[in-house]
């Protein structure tokens, strides 16, 4: 079965959606089977994976309310082994919509269960806030990865994400885990990136990744071209150290 690894954190504009994008192009790059899950109603990885707005008919939140199936849900990426289950601003009624259904923290669950089997990862994109659709994005998941920016307020609202984490693993997913922690946004020429990597070191008993992403106009220009930083700029400093990462999960996957 494949492995499902959320992307979250509630705090905004750490590279979350970046790093979803570029994670999951990266693990296809390299043979294995993926699907993008983006549950986000922003919809900025389904653009991010070439799916134009024009083409989002059949989204996440026609398939969590029961719309359509995942079949016609489903729309291939731009990279070879890559599919997309793509949003839009629909899915913010999702919440409401929901209200009253039961097991509704299990929706996307049981919607993915036919298709476990056939991709090798599934990485869902969450919302920058603990609602609904990111429960259902950790019930389903196997662990989550958590990216950080490399800023002053890097630990601020970590602690609340990992008692969600804790709380879902008590009551509604015993197996979730935190994969670990991406370092996002590093600049090499401040001080403050060092220092802020020594202090969640320090501070953090959970899994850090030794790739850190750096802070790139390349990697914020690609989304824009409907393009991961693979194939907007192959050899860019972002692309590389998204690919590191992707072993990285691999070889964790490899070693499990």
């Amino acid at each position: 079965m494949s492995r499902v690894i959320a992307i979250a954190n509630q705090k905004g504009g750490v590279g979350k959606t970046t790093t979803a994008i570029n994670l999951s192009a990266c693990l296809a790059e390299k043979g294995k089977k993926v699907l993008t899950i983006d549950i986000d109603p922003q919809g900025n990885a389904s653009s991010g994976l070439g799916i134009s707005k024009d083409d989002m008919e059949s989204t996440v939140y026609e398939l969590m309310i029961g719309e359509v199936t995942l079949e016609e849900c489903m729309k291939k990426g731009v990279v070879e082994n890559l599919y997309v289950l793509p949003s839009n601003v629909n899915l913010a009624g999702a919440e409401i919509e929901l209200i009253g259904v039961e097991d509704k923290e299990y929706i996307l669950k049981k919607q993915i269960e036919e298709v476990r089997d056939y991709f090798d990862f599934i990485i869902i994109d969450c919302p920058p806030s603990l609602n609904i659709l990111t429960i259902n994005a950790m019930t389903t998941a196997n662990s989550v990865i958590v990216p950080i920016q490399c800023e002053y307020y890097a630990l601020e609202g970590l602690t609340q994400l990992i008692h969600t984490i804790n709380l879902v693993q008590s009551r509604l997913n015993a197996d979730l885990e935190i994969e670990g922690v991406v370092f996002t946004m590093y600049d090499a020429r401040t001080n403050l990136s060092l220092q802020v990597v020594e202090n969640v070191k320090e501070n953090l008993k959970q899994n850090i990744y030794k790739s850190i992403i750096p802070r790139s106009v390349r990697l914020a220009e690609a989304p824009s071209h409907g393009l991961p930083i693979t194939l907007y700029d192959k050899k860019s400093t972002g692309a590389e150290a998204y690919r590191m990462l992707a072993d990285e999960v691999i070889e964790r996957e490899d070693n499990m």
